[in-house]
């Protein structure tokens, strides 16, 4: 099986979407961005009496702060979905190799919200039967 160019470009641009929001996300969430984030609020806040207070001073710092959040939002997000993704694959192979474990459970993550709901208290009923009853600690599963 033999795979084209044409195939493969929208497979570079992802790898490259991937590496850009995971460098990002990286540099972003470092202790070295915070001091510098602080640090500009703290230039900002300190140029006030010589820009006089005035209007577009508080808009720079505004429209700032915006933009950058709005694309932030969009890079965490990518973030999250992937790392859920790989988390709920690796959790779907555990319970493929597991025996004993109901693989119903396989993509749960995708059910409306009443089927992960009622399959939750099943597991609560079965694991309370497993047990003779007792209580489970911090309120169940």
């Amino acid at each position: 099986m033999s795979i084209t160019q044409e195939e493969t470009e929208p497979l570079y641009a992802s790898n490259r979407f991937v590496r850009f929001t995971d460098s990002v996300s990286r540099l972003t969430g470092s202790s070295l961005a915070t001091v510098l984030a602080a640090a500009a609020m703290l230039v900002w806040l300190l140029s006030g009496p010589l820009f006089h207070f005035s209007d577009t001073w508080q808009l720079v710092v505004n429209t700032g702060t915006t933009v950058l959040t709005f694309l932030m939002v969009f890079i965490i997000q990518a973030t999250q979905i992937r790392d859920s993704t790989a988390l709920h694959v690796k959790l779907d192979e555990l319970i493929a190799v597991t025996s004993g474990a109901s693989d119903r459970a396989i993509g749960i993550e995708r059910a409306k919200e009443a089927e992960i709901d009622a399959m939750r208290r099943e597991l609560e009923d079965r694991v309370a039967a497993a047990t003779d009853g007792d209580p489970q600690p911090g309120g169940g599963v």
